[in-house]
């Protein structure tokens, strides 16, 4: 009997275990958004994953592939920004896109890493002469949807 009760709370102790693990990886599994073709890079295509790290800050990592170089599109450029559009509807400069194109790649790959406290319900890429320029400017590379 003592037995019987001990492998119910056993079971129950795990089952419970389980049902927090499962929440706690639910809630903490990033959200990926994608690129919606571009107009000024054809070839371009990326994707965007957002989670949250244990502070509660959003992680914000994008990935781009085939991009050509800022000084491929007309009129050059210096730099290609990425930019957030948070939930209130403010547009936010992130950072310059960090591409690496070595001898034996065959695609040139552009990454980006940051960490904010707002929630980013879009992500747009353009093309600037200046990397802390304070608004986007007319030549959107890429974007996503906004949800």
């Amino acid at each position: 009997m003592k037995s019987t009760r001990n492998n119910r709370l056993t079971r129950n102790i795990s089952l419970g275990v389980l049902i927090a693990l499962f929440i706690s990886l639910s809630t903490s599994c990033a959200r990926k958004m994608t690129f919606s073709t571009s107009s000024v890079v054809p070839a371009a295509e990326g994707s965007i994953k957002v989670s949250k790290d244990k502070n509660k800050n959003y992680v914000i990592k994008v990935l781009v592939t085939d991009l050509a170089g800022v000084e491929r599109l007309q009129p050059q450029k210096q730099t290609y920004v990425v930019w957030m559009v948070t939930e209130e509807g403010l547009t936010k400069n992130l950072g310059q896109l960090n591409s690496s194109k070595s001898f034996l790649a065959k695609k040139l790959k552009a990454s980006f890493k940051t960490v904010s406290s707002f929630k980013p319900v879009k992500i747009i890429i353009t093309a600037e002469n200046d990397q802390d320029a304070q608004y986007p400017s007319d030549m959107l590379v890429l974007s996503t949807e906004q949800h």
